[in-house]
């Protein structure tokens, strides 16, 4: 099984930072997310939207980014959506439980 590479690409409009993430997620590719994260996460004047339709892979490292992406949104009081989970993705989120605390949706 050959990893496929992992790309963001940012994109910013009135109401939302948006992340399209492709490719793996994993603890090589970590430092390379949060240099992309740092500096919009902590922006509670506008959703972040993370859309993960050509996400193919997510390790523990990935999960965990993204669970701290939610505790600080969500001190924040700031919007935090999740778009396009691919279905086992999805499947994974829904056996690590936090499936529950994502908001899905197409829109801000």
């Amino acid at each position: 099984m050959s990893a496929k590479q992992f790309h963001i690409e940012q994109e910013e409009n009135n109401e939302a930072y948006i992340l399209h993430v492709s490719g793996d997620l994993d603890l090589a590719v970590v430092q390379q997310f949060r240099a992309v994260l740092g500096p919009i996460v902590k922006q509670s004047e506008k959703a972040l939207i993370l859309n993960l339709k050509n996400l193919n892979y997510i390790d523990s490292t990935g999960i965990g980014i993204i669970v701290s992406i939610l505790k600080i949104r969500d001190g924040l009081h700031a919007p935090f959506i999740v778009q396009n989970i691919p279905a086992p993705i999805k499947r994974l989120f829904d056996l690590t439980g936090i499936s529950g605390y994502l908001t899905e949706g197409t829109e801000v």
